[in-house]
């Protein structure tokens, strides 16, 4: 069991999740948003931050032995709204890291990264980037900062290409892209405890059938995700109309991103 996790974004979906898988994981699972949560648990606590605050979160890392990065912009914004939070928050964290510790940080990235890649294309971790928009190119740019922060200060980082992390596949798309709470769990356990970490990219999905993504480079870490989205495939048969072949969310990997704009502030 782990002295202290933080876990930035705590209050959006995916880090409401996070709460309770990774609650048996850790003494004490210091919870930070700029959004506030007040439902907390016997070992929760919360610090109100925003991540684009250098100071706040350099005294928000401190006394961490693991972290687990979701905070920011998780859709398609305008530029100022992404540089702030993912640009600049990312490397807020990544110096208040190496200010106290190292601790290790799971890193929050995304299929947004490659999205622009069809559908019928398999991919492993070291293919170009083909990002979908500003969202996936900042999550370039994490990856970047945490590289160099591996290579010039030793900060070990388990960069996680998240395809979609629900309870259960949503839509057709998500029978590829799929990562079970479970297994998102369990990955971040394995890159918390693995004797080396290094500066792993991992793609984010379970034991999928029709996965996309090969992620045989980090099978030095131990993880072997359990669920499989082919459980649901026929739930989404029966309930979810099949997309066109041109469409968006049948053609890219970054499904409708690709569609978005470039918001405008």
């Amino acid at each position: 069991m782990m002295k202290r996790i933080l876990i930035t974004g705590a209050a959006g979906q995916l880090g409401t999740i996070l709460r309770e898988t990774l609650k048996p994981h850790a003494k004490e699972l210091r919870l930070s948003d700029i959004t506030e949560i007040t439902d907390l648990g016997p070992n929760e606590t919360f610090v109100q931050c925003d991540i684009a605050d250098g100071a706040a979160v350099k005294s928000l890392v401190e006394g961490c032995d693991g972290v687990v990065h979701l905070g920011g912009i998780s859709v398609e914004k305008n530029f100022d709204l992404i540089e702030a939070a993912n640009l600049r928050g990312v490397y807020n964290l990544y110096e208040a890291a190496r200010q106290h510790g190292q601790p290790r940080i799971i890193f929050a990235s995304s299929n947004h990264t490659i999205g622009y890649y069809r559908q019928d294309e398999r991919l492993k971790h070291t293919d170009p980037f083909k990002p979908d928009g500003l969202y996936g190119v900042s999550k370039i740019f994490g990856e970047a900062v945490a590289s160099l922060y591996h290579d010039k200060f030793g900060q070990e980082s388990a960069l996680v290409r998240i395809g979609s992390c629900t309870p259960k596949p949503e839509n057709w798309r998500m029978l590829s892209t799929w990562l079970s709470p479970r297994d998102f769990t369990s990955l971040i356990m394995a890159a918390f405890t693995a004797p080396r970490l290094g500066c792993t990219v991992v793609w984010g999905q379970s034991a999928n059938d029709m996965g996309w993504w090969d992620n045989s480079h980090a099978a030095f870490l131990g993880w072997v995700p359990q669920d499989n989205s082919q459980d649901f495939a026929e739930e989404i048969r029966r309930t979810v109309p099949r997309p066109g072949p041109e469409d968006s969310v049948a053609k890219y990997q970054g499904g409708v991103f690709t569609d978005e704009p470039i918001h405008q502030s």
